[in-house]
């Protein structure tokens, strides 16, 4: 005979996010590739410290030196002396706060811009979906240019830059989802009881939009990784000497032939990273998709 408590436990129904986790759980690359996302970012943070070289002093006795467990220069060293391992790992600290930064901040942008257009509808919904595709005429290339030019190459500018051309698809993906969320019962129920409408959209339209925007921000990372890496590789990011995955690229193409590790470390933490997070996106929609099993 099985005790009250085992039949309870039986019965006992998962949450959506208890599921999710658990499919989440049985994917073997999105795990992995968590893990090894995980290793990545602890390295960057920690590994610097740790390293007996810093990013940015030279060793003239070792310029553009091959990779060497000898003079403790484990990745090799640039043409101008520097460790290149620490390099990496600093740049990748650069270069996922600026990802991580930018995504937030689009994220956010993206979440209350889609969900008020679609919430609100009509006229309102046609003119601020109008801004959005004049948005997506500009070219970001240019307007990341024009602001380098007049405002200088700091930290917060690429981040502004990035984010002020990246927001638009979140816009469009929530207004879609938020279309559908508006005419449910709860919504009307709460119309009915006079809630005022940003109340509405906070309360009850965007929590119910955070699968969808869960799996949609695995996805924007590494595009605004990426962006943040062809920025700095055409000299409009971060400036030495501090250095970012795009900058040590750059470095990297300039003498690929000669001393082709400058290039192959940071592009390969680059591409690792890029495909953590796609793998990571790929196991957040299988999980969340309530038609899974």
């Amino acid at each position: 005979m099985l005790k009250a408590n085992e039949i309870e436990a039986l019965v006992q129904g998962r949450s959506l996010w208890s599921d999710a986790r658990l499919r989440f759980m049985r994917n073997k690359a999105a795990l992995v590739s968590l893990v090894l996302l995980l290793f990545i970012a602890l390295a960057c943070v920690v590994g610097p410290w740790l390293l007996p070289h810093a990013f940015d002093s030279a060793d003239w006795d070792a310029m553009s030196a091959a990779p060497s467990w000898k003079n403790a220069h484990f990745w090799g060293t640039d043409d101008a002396g520097r460790d290149l391992l620490v390099r990496c790992l600093v740049g990748g600290r650069v270069s996922l706060t600026v990802g991580l930064l930018a995504t937030l901040a689009s994220v956010s942008l993206g979440i209350v811009w889609g969900a008020t257009a679609g919430f609100i509808g009509g006229k309102v919904d046609a003119l601020m979906m109008r801004i959005v595709d004049m948005m997506y005429a500009i070219p970001y290339l240019l307007i990341a240019i024009l602001l380098v030019t007049i405002l200088g190459r700091e930290f917060y500018l690429v981040v502004l830059t990035i984010t002020v051309f990246s927001w638009m698809d979140m816009a469009r993906v929530v207004r879609g989802q938020t279309l559908s969320l508006r005419s449910m019962e709860y919504v009307e129920a709460a119309r009915a009881m006079g809630v005022s409408t940003t109340r509405i959209i906070f309360r009850h339209i965007v929590p119910n939009l955070l699968g969808v925007v869960v799996i949609y921000t695995t996805v924007t990372v590494p595009g605004v990784i990426l962006t943040e890496s062809v920025l700095s590789f055409l000299g409009l990011g971060i400036q030495e000497p501090m250095t970012s995955w795009g900058v040590l690229i750059q470095d990297g193409a300039k003498a690929m032939e000669v001393t082709p590790w400058i290039l192959l470390f940071p592009a390969g933490l680059l591409s690792v990273t890029l495909y953590c997070f796609n793998f990571i996106g790929d196991g957040l929609r299988d999980a969340l998709d309530p038609k899974e099993r």
